[in-house]
């Protein structure tokens, strides 16, 4: 039986219409954003220390450090969509626990590691536990679709929350407890995850249970919902190419050392914060909230294009990198809030894991361009320039959308 009282209840009728998160709701967005935060930091911490650990290991070198880190993330898009059929079959919880389980058991292995082929082993059972998908369709299970994008909201900051902190105490971590230690935190917060899995996450109201069969799964892939995945691929997409000139951009043409590059992440990150709620409140309110959606898309296009032209302006920079997380900071809440109205909810893990696995391939996709963009005779300017063009190629596509 639910957790949540019955006029609460997602798709309760009559409770479309309000906007106050009612109590079973906001236990739901506190507890699964905490969650999500403590994985992703389990994900983050890792970032700003792996690449140096895992050249100087015995048969490291540069490449294959590399693909330690990016071994993660191939994993984890390869097994998105199980962990979401599953979680469709099986019920959420149970899933989510698995995924936890499996990025402990990673993060343990990876105490133990003691070759560049001991950390990739790791990596890869880590990025096994692919519960992104299952975790956003337990929190939209347990929230209405009224509030659902303050809910995605809640979890986007919980991410760049937990991203800002790893920027910040990686360095410090690894000085302290080295690697193998950072490892063991990691194993740490998943298990700590788990419990608040059980003790603190209401139970999801019940729903049908979609049966383990490939023709069952083909809600999940109707044309109305393939440019909610592509949005969320271009979305990822121009945020890797964002972090491939960011970094170069302060570094190269600013002169701003590397271990300084906190500083300007965290002050963007909490100016974009307050300036996201808006957007998430006229959403909300609005009658056409697709418009809203819109004008983020060209938000997120023309701070891009401003990048390009300020690349060696602090301050201008500054102010259009914030410019960029308030609209990147909305558009990764609205998306995953509109998929989850518009897919059945039968196979709603199995669509947020498909959502999930676009995410995942978009990051990837931003990386491998934006280096050889910055490499070459665009340089810089071009790396921001192409992601502001492709992010205008999405604002012209977007009419086509599903209207949620």
């Amino acid at each position: 039986m639910s957790d949540l009282p019955a006029g609460s209840r997602p798709e309760a009728a009559g409770g479309a219409g309000r906007l106050e998160l009612a109590p079973g709701e906001g236990r739901a967005i506190a507890s699964l954003a905490l969650i999500y935060g403590v994985r992703m930091l389990g994900l983050f911490v890792m970032l700003p220390v792996l690449m140096l650990y895992g050249r100087g290991l015995p048969g490291g070198t540069a490449s294959l450090a590399g693909l330690a880190v990016g071994l993660y993330g191939l994993t984890q898009a390869c097994l998105q969509i199980p962990f979401g059929i599953a979680s469709d079959r099986f019920g959420r919880r149970p899933v989510i626990a698995v995924g936890l389980l499996l990025f402990a058991a990673g993060s343990l292995l990876g105490t133990a590691a003691t070759t560049i082929w001991g950390v990739i082993g790791a990596r890869i059972v880590q990025g096994s536990g692919a519960v992104s998908g299952p975790v956003t369709a337990l929190l939209a299970d347990l929230t209405r679709p009224s509030i659902r994008t303050r809910a995605m909201a809640l979890i986007g900051i919980s991410i760049g929350g937990a991203f800002v902190l790893s920027l910040v105490g990686a360095p410090l971590l690894a000085g302290a407890i080295g690697v193998p230690g950072i490892f063991a935190v990691t194993a740490g917060l998943a298990l700590l995850s788990l419990v608040l899995l059980y003790a603190v996450v209401p139970l999801p109201p019940p729903v049908t249970r979609a049966p383990l069969s490939l023709r069952s799964l083909t809600p999940a892939f109707r044309a109305d919902l393939f440019p909610h995945y592509a949005g969320i691929f271009v979305l990822n997409a121009v945020l890797s190419a964002t972090f491939v000139g960011a970094p170069y951009a302060l570094h190269d043409r600013l002169g701003i050392a590397v271990t300084e590059h906190w500083r300007t992440y965290l002050g963007v990150f909490l100016a974009s914060v307050p300036l996201t709620v808006p957007l998430i409140l006229l959403t909300e309110k609005a009658a056409r909230p697709d418009r809203i959606l819109r004008a983020g898309v060209g938000l997120l296009a023309l701070s891009l294009g401003a990048c390009s032209l300020v690349v060696g302006s602090y301050w201008l920079l500054w102010a259009a990198l914030a410019a960029f997380f308030t609209a990147f900071n909305y558009l990764e809440a609205r998306l995953p809030a509109r998929l989850s109205q518009a897919a059945p909810a039968q196979v709603r893990g199995a669509a947020m894991s498909v959502f999930a696995t676009a995410q995942f391939l978009g990051s990837f996709a931003g990386f491998a361009a934006g280096g050889p963009l910055s490499a070459s005779r665009w340089g810089l300017p071009g790396v921001f320039a192409v992601a502001a063009a492709v992010a205008l190629l999405w604002l012209l596509g977007s009419g086509t959308t599903t209207r949620n």
